[in-house]
């Protein structure tokens, strides 16, 4: 009993934790995620800045961070890990670079509603809803890096609110995304390091149901959250 009891208090704890952090981080629509001194740091740093604000978005970026949780909730092997973020790195790094550079515009609330999206999938996939639905799990390392392109784009309409320059666009930019990539692989490492010491319990069979459904509903929050600022903003 007291370990079942240790174990709703944990879920109840998961649960208020991510909500705070949802509702906490998703402050201001119109900034997309990006405070005004963080927007005119980049607008006025050089390569430096832009690496520190590519890392600083990637752990701070709570959508991201749920997606990349979903992508290795039950992937054991470092090898296993390592193709699936690559395919999510390669799929975010494309698109940013091209949407940036490009000048393609795309509605950020849309973005930001797929992206949410993405994380709903990724939870559902991990319950087995697929399997059950469809009789067959989709291909998992299609749909990272399909997901991994929105979530590039993601990045890309937070960069084309600034005022930057196109002179030296192409290395801000690029440093931009290896600091993303610098901040992926570091939040990569805190998460791993807790579903290491979180699977060796024995209520982890228990709660990783839980936790997929957890991270589903702040799926289903974040698309709500966006397509509501869609609504309300009339764009």
């Amino acid at each position: 009993m007291e370990v079942g009891g240790r174990a709703s208090r944990t879920i109840a704890q998961v649960w208020c934790g991510v909500f705070a952090l949802v509702l906490t981080s998703a402050t201001d629509l119109s900034a997309h995620g990006v405070s005004a001194a963080d927007k005119a740091f980049m607008e006025q740093g050089g390569l430096m800045a832009f690496l520190y604000l590519g890392a600083k978005h990637m752990v701070t970026g709570y959508d991201h961070l749920l997606f990349l949780f979903g992508v290795i909730f039950f992937l054991y092997r470092l090898r296993d890990v390592g193709l699936y973020v690559t395919l999510f790195a390669v799929g975010h790094s494309v698109t940013l670079l091209y949407g940036v550079l490009s000048g393609t515009n795309a509605n950020p609330f849309i973005v930001d509603a797929i992206i949410g999206f993405s994380v709903v999938y990724k939870a559902f996939d991990n319950l087995g809803g697929f399997t059950r639905l469809l009789g067959r799990q989709p291909d998992t390392r299609a749909a990272v890096l399909i997901f991994g392109f929105f979530h590039g784009f993601g990045l890309a309409t937070k960069l084309q609110d600034f005022a930057l320059a196109r002179e030296g666009l192409v290395p801000k930019i690029v440093a931009f995304n290896i600091g993303v990539e610098a901040g992926q692989l570091l939040a990569l490492a805190i998460i791993l390091v807790a579903m290491g010491f979180w699977r060796r319990t024995p209520v982890f069979a228990r709660q990783a149901f839980a936790a997929n459904v957890i991270v589903m509903t702040c799926g289903f929050l974040l698309m709500g959250y966006q397509l509501a600022g869609y609504a309300l903003t009339g764009s």
